[in-house]
């Protein structure tokens, strides 16, 4: 892989990661698409890793504050259980063990089963086939009730719900934050709300895929003709995540997510088009 190639495909990591329209999927689908050779596992750690310092750097206020409620959290555990203590538990303790629960469900089924899921699906074919559900989720959960509802509002229902959503994108073409906010939507959740859990709910997920890539990186060995390449993904994908999740924050303040059901759509119809043209 040359420079060139890197920084597309780091840029192109960066913003899917991020934007509800699947980064595994363009991962799998553009080299494709253009031919070029498989980016590799040391190339997919890096880019992951660029998009984990994206998501840390932007979040860092919040995960200060939800850090120092550690302590705190684990004082009162015991009333959560409680009738009426819930509400009076600070909002940062509430977040941290809704994250924690809304956590669990991708971190078993990821870690179990990522493997295998990739083996089987990470195909062009397939990757498109699981856009067009990204684009279905996205258009559903535009279509669901009204959104009202605050993160102070946010309950251990939703965001075990959210959590679950979250392992589907186990299946490349399958956005995680496409899945979460839509979720959320479904939930009542404001779009920024939303997206704002989604984000902070993939940070332990991001983090733990990568140290898995890590050690698979420390295993390989050898990647020293890589480095100026890996290096330009890691902050090409750094720079546009940070950018892209300060865009969609932003953006879904007044707009709807069907810009994005629409391109995935159209993406997963042209690639199934290419398929079925070059007989894969």
């Amino acid at each position: 892989m040359n420079v060139i190639q890197a920084l597309l495909l780091g840029i192109i990591q960066g913003a899917t990661e991020f934007l509800p329209v699947s980064s595994s999927g363009h991962l799998v689908l553009v080299p494709w698409l253009l031919n070029w050779p498989d980016p590799g596992l040391a190339f997919n750690a890096v880019v992951h890793w660029g998009t984990a310092v994206a998501v840390i750097a932007y979040f860092w206020r919040d995960w200060v504050d939800l850090v120092l409620a550690v302590p705190q959290m684990l004082r009162r555990i015991k009333d959560v259980f409680k009738p009426g203590e819930w509400d009076r538990l600070p909002l940062n303790v509430r977040l941290l063990l809704f994250i924690i629960l809304g956590t669990i469900p991708a971190a078993v089924i990821g870690y179990a089963l990522d493997d295998f899921f990739e083996a089987m699906f990470a195909r062009p074919v397939a990757a498109a086939i699981f856009l067009l559900g990204t684009a279905a989720l996205l258009t559903i959960s535009e279509r669901l009730g009204r959104r009202e509802r605050e993160l102070e509002l946010l309950n251990g229902i939703d965001a075990l719900l959210i959590g679950c959503a979250q392992t589907l994108a186990i299946f490349p073409g399958i956005s995680r934050s496409g899945a979460t906010i839509a979720a959320g939507l479904g939930r009542q959740l404001k779009r920024e709300t939303a997206a704002r859990f989604s984000f902070l709910l993939a940070t332990p997920i991001i983090l733990g895929a990568g140290l898995l890539k890590v050690v698979d990186l420390i295993q390989m060995g050898g990647l020293a003709a890589q480095a100026p390449a890996l290096l330009v993904g890691f902050v090409a994908a750094a720079l546009v995540g940070l950018g892209c999740i300060h865009f969609l924050l932003r953006y879904l303040q007044q707009h709807r997510l069907y810009p994005f059901a629409i391109y995935c759509t159209a993406v997963g119809l042209a690639c199934l088009l290419v398929a079925l043209a070059r007989g894969a």
